[in-house]
């Protein structure tokens, strides 16, 4: 739908609008939603379990999402598809980046103390252990998962020769 200046509205749709802070093109729902490759009504879930924070609103209420937005939302993808994250797991996860993003921003302030860095160094190390000791829980599951297939494909395969062996 177009307005009387001549923009197209994205929540019909059309091209992004131009936000007035200048984070770039941002996308109603719909377009945000076909561009992260989701639907409409999981970035709602997202939006309604705190995974995502849609950058913008319209005084209308109207969600609007920036490139970061749909960042996001291609790592929650990531961490559910790649590493078979639940979304409790993937809030962890997101917390733990969003700290460590926190913690970079604040060691390179010019008012950081020598003192606060290394606070925020063991912090962040902290934070990457325990993401490590996450992913590391989910390899083993796996590991014990194939484990177990491995032994019926074994099972399965003895069974089958056993069933074409030439009778004596």
């Amino acid at each position: 739908m177009t307005s009387g200046t001549g923009t197209v509205d994205p929540a019909a749709g059309g091209p992004a609008e131009e936000d007035e802070a200048g984070p770039g093109p941002l996308l109603g729902i719909g377009a945000a939603a076909a561009r992260a490759g989701v639907s409409e009504r999981a970035l709602r879930y997202y939006q309604q379990i705190g995974l995502i924070t849609p950058c913008a609103c319209t005084p209308a209420g109207t969600r609007r999402y920036s490139e970061d937005d749909l960042a996001r939302v291609t790592r929650i993808r990531q961490l559910q598809v790649l590493l078979g994250f639940n979304l409790d797991e993937i809030a962890v996860v997101l917390r733990s980046e969003d700290r460590m993003a926190q913690i970079k921003r604040s060691y390179h302030h010019e008012q950081t103390s020598d003192a606060e860095r290394r606070e925020l160094v063991g912090e962040s190390l902290r934070l990457q252990r325990d993401l490590r000791a996450t992913v590391e829980a989910k390899r083993v599951a796996i590991e014990g998962f194939l484990a177990d297939l491995d032994a019926r494909i074994v099972r399965a395969s003895d069974l089958l020769s056993q069933m074409t062996a030439p009778a004596s």
